[in-house]
C-alpha cells in the first residue's frame, strides 16, 4: 500500500521540476533577468504555484547549464555579463574551431558544400527578433545561427572535435545573446556571408581569419570597457 501511494509522486514532481526549469531557462534567455540577477527560490516557487525542492531541483539543473550560478550562503544568481567564464569560453573556441574549420575546408566534400549553402540560406532568411519574445534574439534564429556554424565544421568528419564544439556552443549561448544586445550595430549578417564565402571558396587562411574575428567580437561586447562605450 505504502509503495502505491508514494509511486505517482515522483513523476508528478519530475514533471512540476520541468515545467519550472523550463519556465527559468526560457526567461533567463529572453532577458527577463539582467546579468548578476538574483534568482530567489521562494520568490519563484510563489510565482509558479509549487514547492522549494521543485524550484531548487530546476535551479540546479539551470546551474549545470551554465545559465545560473549557486552562491555560497547567497543561494542562486545569473551569471553577470563580465564574468571571466565567458572569456575563457572565448578562447577555447578561438584556439579549437579555427583548426577544425581548416580540416573541415580540406576534407568537405560537394554534398558538405550543399549543406553549408542551404545552412547559411536559412540563418539569412530566419528573422532574428521578434518583438513578442523579448529583446534578445529568438530561439528560432539561435538554432539556425547554431546549425550555420556547426555545419561548417562538419566537414571536418571527427565527432569528438564536433562534441567539443557542442558543448562550447551550448556554454556560450547566454553570453551571444547579451552579447548582441549590448552591441546592436554590429553586422553579424556580413560576417556570416564572409565567412561562408571563405569556405566555399576553400580558402581557409582568410576562413579562419574570418572566423576568430567573429569570435572574438562576441566576447569584447562583454567587456566592462564595451558597455561603457554603449
Amino acid at each position: 500500500m505504502t509503495q502505491t501511494a508514494h509511486s505517482p509522486t515522483r513523476p508528478g514532481k519530475q514533471m512540476l521540476s520541468e515545467q519550472v526549469y523550463a519556465h527559468l531557462r526560457d526567461a533567463i534567455m529572453r532577458g527577463d533577468y539582467s546579468p548578476g540577477a538574483p534568482l530567489k527560490p521562494q520568490e519563484l516557487a510563489r510565482e509558479q504555484g509549487v514547492s522549494l525542492a521543485v524550484v531548487r531541483e530546476a535551479l540546479v539543473r539551470v546551474v549545470g547549464e551554465g545559465l545560473a550560478d549557486r552562491l555560497p550562503n547567497r543561494g542562486f544568481a545569473v551569471p553577470s555579463f563580465s564574468d571571466r567564464r565567458w572569456q575563457e569560453i572565448a578562447e577555447a573556441r578561438r584556439t579549437i574551431e579555427p583548426v577544425v574549420l581548416r580540416m573541415s575546408i580540406e576534407r568537405g566534400d560537394v554534398d558538405w558544400e550543399a549543406r553549408v549553402r542551404a545552412a547559411h540560406h536559412r540563418l539569412v532568411r530566419t528573422p532574428a527578433y521578434v518583438p513578442e519574445e523579448g529583446e534578445y534574439y529568438t530561439g528560432t534564429w539561435a538554432e539556425a545561427h547554431r546549425v550555420f556554424h556547426r555545419t561548417l565544421l562538419e566537414g571536418c568528419g571527427n565527432r569528438a572535435l564536433l562534441e567539443t564544439f557542442d558543448r562550447l556552443w551550448t556554454a556560450s549561448e547566454l553570453a551571444r545573446r547579451w552579447s548582441a544586445h549590448r552591441n546592436p550595430d554590429r553586422d553579424g549578417a556580413e560576417e556570416h556571408r564572409r565567412l561562408e564565402e571563405a569556405v566555399l571558396a576553400r580558402d581557409a587562411d582568410t576562413a579562419a581569419a574570418v572566423l576568430v574575428q567573429h569570435l572574438t567580437l562576441t566576447a569584447a561586447a562583454l567587456t566592462d570597457d564595451a558597455g561603457q562605450a554603449t
